[in-house]
């Protein structure tokens, strides 16, 4: 694109016209009528002015397109051109807002207008004046001499300086419109009396509506980048409280590590190089947790501890009133006991922050932040602080866990729903038309129109070769030839290669005349053979000097374009800039979206998980209660139901010399012997009962083990051990052959390894019941017990198989064997808890599956899968 205005040049194809000779005049029939020289000439002005005006608004989008969210550059070459080209002295763009007009960029002004605007900021203009009227009407002002306006005479402050100290003249005001509201002008003055003209007002209205344009979408852009800080440090804050509430479930006991936790995380989020949370013992509050502090500081600190009477220092000055105390600089704190100076002599420190530990009112610690220079605390990080007290309040306490995790999950839930809207307003906003073909064949149907022309291509460009991203009004040949194409690396001598390697217009006259059509060049050749391309003209897309496509349009004659029509073609190659940039934007806003919905979701499910194991606490407990309760009389009828049994033969004993007709001795002998066997069956139906309460006491025993990182073949390995010497220490004589299907693969997984080795133990018993069960009703001398054991990786997780060729489940009892206390085996051999608690530890505690194939009478088989957890090791699935 040319500079400053359009430039004659010779036409490649034509001859210049000879000039004619000195000394001969024309002939008389070949006189040229004055009045239509100077129409003639009259066209080329005008000619001359349009490609300028022309000129001058593309060059304003591409300043645009290349700037965005800074408005200086497009206010500046704004300003520049208009007064080039109004022929105008000086200017300036003006904002509008309640307390009137201020300067956002001037042009060429006086000194002493200059420094009028520096001194009084934000004027409100008298409403005769030309700014006045403007503001009044929000119509063009056009004064073609200020000291002949009516209103002169007033010696209204921005007059005198414009017109008595700059010189202003004539005046032209040109209202900046969003929709009906005033948001600025452009102002332009002549130092002498000659009005503009309606093509220059018309100009500057040009470059007013370009200017809202650019205002608007910085607005919207720094409003996007705006949110999307917010959103991701609210993320980030959210993401630290989920980790620490996770520290807090696995180490409900480990206080220390709780409190360490909470006081890394603090300090790194709130960006403080040090603290310590002190807790009170007696009257005093001593350190409990120490990040950053030296091992000077922390043994001066547990050997000095503050008294809780010391109104000296942060710490206690917290403790004492209950609210957040935030010091600045401790130096310029003349209230710091002396101890409190020492302590900030060994940290180093000067702006501190000190927030109460509370608890029913009651002061039990001060959580404190520092920072080693003079750089006072954020608002928002001060509440960050306030809620990780909180936190630690209900770590140090433990007392009413589950409610306390209730209202906290609660909060985050709030929390959560906030982060979610943030994010479906940010879907939204992505989901505007964001389709770039309908706009790529929209300028290409225009500019091939305008400019007399056949057919018109855009290639996008990247790492060095081109590939079509859209066409308008190509013939079918040179179409289905284009789809066999991959990307394609330019000819250095074809029009795309000059303009690969130059970044600038390429006008080619005749495309046959080129380097790279008589060498053959498939694409150029295709082009002009297929397509029956001959003169054509491309124009480079360009993003801050980088080249990221091409617009090209073809004529199927020798006729080249002119140079208005390259012109026209490299201003809507800036306006497809625009709109890929556009594009691009809302891509990444939805890419943005995913990541934070992904992790909205990963923290729900770590809450959710949260819940789940302090209800299986809670419920265990109640179990546990309940089961001891039923300990004592259960044990009283097991124990008088055999001593009464007992009773019963010695009754018959004393009653066998005793003098009884035959018929009552029958009746006698018959009673007592219903009596003993009803007697039985209550000490056969007990012992049941108390084999439920003690597994009912194994279910709920207090605790789950470590959470951690464990080896599944291993634990397969342990359980099969494990069960098998069980059953040989019950019976000697049992045996069964197994068989092992271990993959290599299945790696770790994260999980409670007792309780998973609990439920294998129990599925690997019931195989051994099934298989032993068979071989007993067998007829089959050669049947012979096994059970099998197999692990497979499943990417993200892990599956366990437990199968026996045992008795098999029915259909009908298939359905119920995983509900508490249902059992299929004989009286004191089953307690129908076994399946129950191992449901419970794959499926509520572990978030995995438990399903089960049978056959009756062939086999049965058990199917676990685990998820390996966030930390585990994840091999590819075989």
């Amino acid at each position: 694109m040319q500079r400053g205005g359009p430039k004659t040049r010779p036409v490649k194809g034509h001859r210049a016209k000879t000039p004619r000779p000195a000394g001969k005049e024309p002939a008389a029939h070949s006189s040229v009528d004055p009045a239509q020289e100077q129409l003639v000439e009259r066209l080329k002005r005008e000619r001359d002015e349009a490609v300028e005006l022309q000129a001058a608004s593309a060059e304003i989008l591409e300043i645009i397109g290349s700037s965005p969210g800074d408005m200086k550059p497009v206010f500046e070459a704004m300003l520049g051109k208009a007064l080039r080209i109004c022929d105008a002295k000086f200017g300036h763009i003006l904002l509008y807002g309640s307390e009137g007009f201020h300067a956002v960029h001037l042009h060429d002004v006086p000194p002493s207008y200059r420094a009028f605007w520096d001194r009084h900021g934000p004027i409100q203009p008298s409403p005769n004046t030309g700014l006045g009227r403007l503001a009044r009407t929000k119509k063009v002002v056009h004064i073609p001499d200020l000291k002949a306006d009516p209103t002169y005479t007033e010696r209204e402050p921005l007059r005198v300086v414009t017109v008595d100290e700059a010189g202003a003249r004539s005046f032209l005001a040109v209202p900046m419109l969003k929709g009906k509201e005033l948001v600025g002008a452009i102002v332009i003055y002549r130092q002498e009396v000659r009005p503009f003209a309606e093509k220059q007002i018309e100009l500057v209205k040009n470059f007013a509506a370009q200017a809202v344009i650019a205002i608007e979408n910085t607005r919207l852009l720094n409003e996007v980048r705006r949110r999307t800080e917010e959103v991701s440090e609210a993320l980030e804050q959210q993401t630290a409280t989920a980790d620490v509430l996770k520290v807090i479930s696995r180490s409900a006991f480990d206080l220390q590590t709780v409190l360490d936790t909470l006081l890394a995380s603090a300090a790194t989020l709130c960006e403080a190089e040090k603290g310590v949370i002190f807790l009170r013992a007696d009257s005093h509050f001593h350190v409990a947790s120490n990040y950053g502090f030296s091992a000077e500081f922390e043994a001066f600190a547990r050997a000095h501890p503050y008294p809780a009477a010391d109104v000296g220092s942060t710490t206690t000055r917290s403790a004492v009133s209950g609210i957040a105390v935030h010091v600045a600089d401790v130096l310029a704190d003349d209230t710091q006991s002396d101890l409190a100076r020492q302590y900030q002599r060994l940290g180093g420190h000067r702006t501190i922050i000190g927030v109460p530990l509370r608890r029913e009112g009651e002061t039990i610690g001060v959580f404190t932040l520092t920072r080693q220079v003079v750089q006072p605390f954020a608002k928002r990080q001060i509440e960050l602080v306030e809620t990780f007290a909180d936190q630690a309040v209900i770590a140090i306490q433990n007392v009413r866990l589950f409610d306390e995790v209730q209202a906290r999950t609660r909060d985050l839930a709030e929390s959560l729903e906030q982060q979610t809207a943030t994010s479906e307003v940010l879907e939204v906003i992505s989901s505007s038309p964001s389709d770039l073909q309908p706009v790529f064949k929209t300028m290409l149907e225009n500019a091939t129109h305008i400019c007399g022309a056949n057919f018109g291509l855009m290639n996008l460009y990247e790492e060095g070769r081109f590939r079509p991203a859209a066409n308008y009004n190509v013939p079918a040949a040179y179409t289905a030839w284009l789809t066999t194409q991959p990307p394609f690396q330019p000819h250095p001598q074809s029009g795309l290669g000059a303009v690969a390697r130059t970044h600038e217009v390429v006008h080619v006259a005749d495309i046959r005349t080129l380097p790279a059509y008589k060498e053959g060049d498939p694409s150029v050749v295709a082009i002009s053979d297929l397509a029956g391309a001959r003169s054509y003209f491309v124009v480079p897309m360009l993003k801050e000097n980088e080249l990221i496509g091409t617009i090209t349009i073809y004529r199927r004659e020798v006729k080249p374009f002119a140079e208005k029509q390259t012109e026209l073609v490299a201003n809507f190659a800036n306006q497809a800039v625009i709109a890929i940039e556009n594009a691009r934007l809302l891509n990444e806003l939805r890419e943005r979206t995913t990541q934070l919905s992904q992790s909205l979701d990963d923290l729900r499910a770590a809450q959710d998980r949260l819940i789940q194991t302090e209800k299986l606490a809670s419920l265990g407990q109640l179990t546990a209660g309940i089961a001891h309760e039923i300990k004592n009389p259960l044990n009283f009828v097991n124990n008088f139901s055999a001593l009464s049994a007992e009773l019963t033969d010695e009754l018959n004993d004393v009653l066998k010399p005793a003098p009884l007709d035959e018929k009552m001795r029958g009746e006698v002998d018959e009673l007592t012997g219903l009596l003993k066997d009803n007697l039985e069956k209550v000490v056969q139906h007990g012992k049941r009962a108390d084999s439920i309460v003690k597994n009912m006491l194994l279910h709920s025993r207090e605790g789950s083990g470590e959470h951690r990182s464990a080896d599944i073949n291993a634990l397969v390995e342990e359980s099969l051990n494990l069960a098998y010497h069980g059953a040989r220490a019950e019976k000697s004589g049992f045996n069964i052959t197994f068989k092992r299907d271990l993959d290599p693969d299945a790696g770790a997984a994260e999980v409670y390894p007792q309780e998973v080795t609990r439920a294998l133990l129990n599925l690997i018993s019931n195989g051994f019941y099934a298989a032993t069960k068979r071989k007993s009703e067998a007829d089959d001398e050669t049947f012979e017990p096994v059970l099998s054991a197999t692990t497979r990786s499943l990417g993200k997780r892990v599956e366990i198989r437990i199968r026996d060729n045992g008795t098999g489940i029915p259909p009908e009892v298939k359905e119920k064997i995983f509900n508490p206390f249902f059992t299929t085996k004989p009286a004191g051999e089953g307690t129908g808890l076994g399946l129950s608690m191992s449901h419970d530890i794959i499926v509520k505690q572990h978030g995995g599956t438990i399903n089960v194939e049978t056959k009756p009478g062939v086999f049965t088989e058990f199917i676990i899968t685990l998820p390996r957890g966030a930390t585990a090791s994840d091999p590819k699935p075989k």
